[in-house]
């Protein structure tokens, strides 16, 4: 949860009173307007191949489903986001069969069914034992939301599905799991199956803490321990899941988004490995470790890989987050430039590895469906690099890879979305003993300047790095090193900034197999 106004509360607001619409100008600051202006023809700052709301507002992704061999991705969205009127969000579905390419089916869990008012994060799942009563094969979906309205009173009720989750009916207005009289921050049920015992289990969000519950139906929940941990803040939309690491040893992971930077942390997706028994989950440590070190990875949830006969592959997952941050949510060119404000990262698959120094860690990396999608493959060879070099490449939406080699060196990385003066660009890379991504050098989303450069640990002494860069119109994403650590921020340079350049500082350095792909989704 970031401080400031909550993430609840934002909706309170119409639009037009708390959308700032950003175009870059000379600054990065974000200039208010009394209304959004009209989508303008000429220039667009859609992603190119990141998936992007088709109009309005969306947050929250809710965790796919596969149903029919296709992905149901379901997403928190407000209609009516630009028109400064009724507030509140939906569920939406998009579909898909590769995870790069969707196709928008509408709403699909409509706001304010119900004196309860409109729907907030939760999760669905296919009741193939028709444990709930409503056919096998429905689609239940468990969802917050907050009787009588504003955001200190939440409870989590039950939608249902009979056409394989492409429209929801509410089972009624009493909840499945009422509040406990605790008041807010008692929300984002994620439920899974417990096969191990025969039930279902579900994770909820109980401020600092992780509440576990189990039921037999969806429809009756009990109470069975739970997981606490202060210093990163309020826990929101929490994960649970079961994944074999590349030693062959099956563990469970538990996660939630969290705030960690009041401790020097990421604002991202915390999460813990670890054993859990039903009712409560054993963390192998107290300190939780990080999917995602930058600074808009928000909200991500964890999802099945499919293998070639439908059955889930044990050893990956998915994931993909919000490309956004609630202290700077409505700033965005979009709004003015295409009429929508939401964007989320590419789909990753997720491994879970065994270090012989740090235990168990997870690495991500991008889908390999994204391969399938590359229009344009520049290959830049082996490059020696003394200071800085510019490259004879132009580009707004692209993925450079690189392995950066040295004998003796203070930093080095690439300069993404360098403006044709050399004055603005983003710098990703390594320095020292860290791994960074740098947006302070061009228009970007954060004007309190606290939230400009992202790190994680580097070993200065592996004499190396491969670095895998995913760069789209609005955003960047770093993975270091195979995914051992990842950065994701929101940039939003000039569309004329568009050149690319290396820089090598405290020696010389080596980038080898240097390769551009652009994509056409």
């Amino acid at each position: 949860m970031m401080r400031g106004p909550t993430r609840r509360a934002l909706f309170a607001t119409t639009a037009a009173g708390v959308g700032a619409a950003l175009l870059p100008t000379s600054s990065a600051e974000a200039k208010p307007s009394p209304r959004p202006r009209a989508a303008r023809a000429c220039v667009s700052y859609r992603a190119g191949y990141h998936f992007t709301v088709p109009d309005q507002w969306k947050n929250d992704p809710q965790r796919p489903l596969w149903i029919d061999g296709e992905y149901h991705y379901y997403y928190l969205c407000n209609a009516d986001y630009l028109d400064g009127g009724e507030v509140g969000t939906a569920w939406r579905l998009a579909t898909s069969t590769d995870l790069v390419s969707f196709t928008d089916r509408g709403i699909a869990v409509p706001k304010d069914t119900t004196v309860n008012g409109d729907v907030w994060s939760g999760s669905a799942v296919v009741d193939t034992g028709n444990t709930a009563g409503f056919g096998a094969g429905s689609v239940i979906a468990v969802v917050t939301m907050s009787p009588g309205g504003g955001t200190d009173h939440q409870e989590q009720f039950l939608y249902y599905s009979t056409d394989g989750g492409r429209t929801f009916t509410d089972h009624g207005t009493d909840p499945v799991l009422a509040s406990p009289g605790t008041g807010a921050d008692f929300r984002d049920p994620k439920v899974i199956r417990d096969d191990d015992r025969d039930r279902w289990a579900m994770a909820l969000a109980e401020r600092d803490r992780i509440g576990f519950y189990h039921s037999a139906d969806l429809k009756s929940w009990t109470y069975a321990g739970g997981f606490a941990k202060d210093g990163i803040g309020v826990l929101e939309c929490p994960d649970l899941f079961r994944i074999t690491a590349d030693d062959g040893t099956r563990k469970w992971v538990l996660g939630a988004s969290a705030d960690g930077t009041g401790s020097g942390q990421p604002p991202t997706y915390a999460y813990w490995t670890g054993s859990f028994d039903g009712s409560s989950f054993t963390a192998d440590s107290a300190d939780p470790q990080w999917l995602d070190h930058g600074w808009d990875w928000y909200a991500a949830v964890t999802f099945e890989k499919r293998q070639a006969d439908g059955s889930p592959d044990p050893r990956t997952r998915y994931a993909l987050g919000w490309l956004n941050n609630w202290a700077y949510a409505h700033t965005t060119p979009t709004i003015d430039a295409d009429g929508f404000n939401g964007t989320d990262s590419i789909v990753r698959e997720i491994t879970l590895r065994k270090s012989a120094t740090s235990g168990y860690h997870l690495a991500s990396r991008p889908l390999t469906a994204l391969d399938s999608y590359v229009s344009r493959t520049v290959d830049l060879g082996d490059l020696t690099v003394d200071g800085t070099r510019l490259l004879d490449y132009t580009g707004v939406s692209y993925e450079l890879t690189t392995d950066i080699t040295w004998s003796q060196l203070t930093g080095a990385g690439v300069q993404l979305r360098r403006s044709p003066d050399g004055g603005r660009h983003i710098d990703a890379g390594v320095w020292g003993d860290y791994a960074f991504l740098n947006r302070r050098g061009t228009v970007n989303p954060d004007t309190s300047g606290d939230r400009q450069e992202s790190r994680s640990p580097f070993d200065p002494s592996a004499g190396g790095v491969r670095l895998r860069i995913l760069v789209d119109r609005t955003c960047v994403e770093m993975f270091v090193d195979d995914g051992r650590y990842v950065h994701s921020s929101e940039v939003f340079p000039y569309l004329v900034d568009d050149r690319l350049a290396l820089f090598a500082a405290g020696g010389t350095a080596v980038f080898r197999n240097t390769v551009v792909r652009e994509f056409a989704v």
